[in-house]
């Protein structure tokens, strides 16, 4: 898949939600919800590709791997968020997107705590 592609599904997609929000947009929001579904799965693969890229380079520079989970979960909770947020915007739903967002920022500060801990003590060791 390309940019293309993926251009020209939103493309339809917004063409056909502008065409039926007009008589049913019960029936649009729902064609909005699949088409994102749609987009979000189809690039599953690419992300899993990145992912399994950045394990084995950070395999080959001896990394310790807890801190390329962390970002990698840090990544796809933005993501998520900022998909889910989005959707709920285009429901008209502020309210739940902000709360989305803050929910996604919240985990994410948790799951960088032992890397911040880590950091912090290593900063610590080289002061003493």
């Amino acid at each position: 898949m390309n940019i293309m592609q993926i251009t020209a599904i939103g493309l339809v997609t917004a063409l056909l939600v502008m065409i039926v929000k007009q008589q049913r947009p019960d029936i649009a929001m729902i064609i909005s919800l699949a088409a994102g579904a749609i987009l979000f799965i189809m690039l599953l693969g690419y992300l899993k590709t990145i992912a399994s890229s950045v394990e084995e380079i950070a395999q080959r520079a001896n990394l310790d791997s807890i801190y390329l989970t962390t970002v990698l979960k840090v990544i796809g909770i933005a993501y998520i968020a900022e998909f889910g947020s989005q959707i709920c915007k285009d429901s008209g739903e502020g309210a739940i997107a902000s709360k989305i967002e803050l929910g996604g920022k919240v985990l994410m500060m948790v799951l960088a705590l032992p890397i911040l801990t880590a950091l912090l003590e290593a900063v610590l060791a080289i002061l003493s």
